[in-house]
């Protein structure tokens, strides 16, 4: 194995538990006083673990800082361009003063990792368990970075079908039955007051042309454009112009069943037996 090679100690699990539980096993084993997280499917970039360490060295308080995705993403179909775009922009219109956790690349100092329980293993597959965990951190008062600059490349491959699948069963269901639970909605990165419009326009527009009012609906769908202009020209300074037009459809795909998710996962909430009912994350130490 090539991380054997160069000296890595790498750790078998017996089964598949899902990545929140993997995580916490390294953890727990790990030796060092910082711990990186980096997703399988990313090439982290040469200088991103320099950055890491000078931010922890440089600021005592900072519990985590997370990083990017960069805008050269290595998947060359067009869905996948689109989403790791998309992906990149929103982390770097993001705020310096985070309130999530990314482990895609992101960094913790353990003790502060092991002190709030890790990750929540109830995420059985990939999902929110990064978003989940830093939420708590934030909560508590600890503080995340996010720098743009610490960056990785994404080489995942994805398709139209993975890509709403993933948004609405990992990420946007999840995601609104954890908001609904904690009462907690940040303005920032993809919940910015912009694209809780954004979604709301998707369902305006094509509910105004079943009613038979076509002004209506395109007004709808050109505030749709402008909440999200920022992304669009940053698409078309990254792919041109072309690129640019032709992912208008699937932004405006994106929001709409980003809204259908947020219905599923509000329905699934207000079924459950009752809020207080759901078990929450682990807050002792991990030993």
């Amino acid at each position: 194995m090539v991380a054997e090679q160069h000296g890595a100690r790498v750790v078998f699990l017996q089964q598949q538990q899902g990545p929140a539980h993997a995580r916490n096993v390294g953890a727990r084993l790990a030796s060092g006083d910082i711990i990186l997280f980096l997703d399988a499917d990313v090439c982290i970039h040469p200088d991103a673990i320099e950055r890491l360490i000078k931010h922890f060295r440089q600021d005592a308080s900072l519990a985590a800082v997370i990083g990017a995705y960069d805008d050269l993403p290595a998947a060359t179909p067009f869905v996948s361009q689109y989403r790791n775009l998309l992906h990149c922009y929103t982390h770097r219109r993001g705020r310096a003063e985070a309130e999530t956790f990314w482990a895609g690349c992101g960094a913790i100092r353990r003790d502060v990792f092991l002190r709030f329980g890790g990750l929540d293993e109830r995420y059985g597959r990939p999902a929110i368990e990064d978003i989940e965990f830093g939420l708590r951190l934030h909560a508590a008062g600890e503080r995340i970075l996010l720098d743009a600059a610490i960056q990785v490349k994404h080489v995942k491959c994805w398709t139209l079908a993975s890509m709403i699948a993933t948004d609405v069963f990992d990420r946007g269901v999840p995601w609104t039955r954890l908001i609904l639970r904690t009462g907690c909605m940040p303005d920032d990165l993809n919940l910015r007051w912009t694209q809780r419009l954004s979604v709301l326009t998707a369902f305006l527009s094509p509910a105004a042309l079943a009613w038979g009012h076509p002004w209506l609906g395109l007004t709808f769908a050109l505030a749709l454009v402008c909440l999200n202009l920022g992304l669009f020209l940053f698409l078309r300074s990254r792919r041109g112009i072309w690129f640019a037009l032709n992912s208008l459809p699937i932004h405006f795909l994106f929001h709409f069943y980003s809204g259908i998710a947020f219905g599923i996962g509000l329905c699934s909430h207000l079924l459950s037996a009752s809020p207080a009912t759901e078990s929450e994350p682990a807050q002792e130490e991990i030993t």
